[in-house]
């Protein structure tokens, strides 16, 4: 039997160009690799984030493809993607996950362990 699997893992960095600490808002790129650990053929096909300031405010994102790609990766193969997220507070968090499908159409999600948005310089 097939073992679909993908393995995601996130770098943050604050976007300075697009922060504006008096409008309350506050921005960060998020570069995601994505590599086929499981034994079969795959394609990312959607995504769902969370996004949650350090107010608890939440903001829910679903959609198809990310940055416009729905990659099919063979196992062994990665797919790296960059995006940016604004919140109100100086920290937050993202965690999420992508629908995905296996070559022989079997379903699977790959989850988005939470990761934070902040400053490096920030956390105490």
């Amino acid at each position: 039997m097939a073992h679909p699997h993908f393995h995601c893992t996130v770098v943050v960095e604050p976007l300075a160009e697009q922060t504006f600490p008096d409008r309350g808002q506050y921005a960060f790129s998020y570069t995601i690799t994505i590599e086929n650990r499981g034994d079969v053929a795959a394609q990312l096909i959607g995504r769902h984030w969370t996004i949650t300031d350090a107010n608890g405010h939440e903001q829910e994102v679903h959609g198809l493809a990310v940055v416009g790609h729905q990659p099919l990766l063979q196992p062994g193969e990665r797919f790296q993607y960059s995006s940016w997220a604004q919140i109100a507070t100086k920290q937050g968090s993202m965690s999420g996950r992508y629908l995905c499908v296996t070559d022989t159409a079997d379903v699977f999600y790959a989850d988005v362990p939470e990761f934070l948005l902040a400053e490096a310089g920030s956390l105490h």
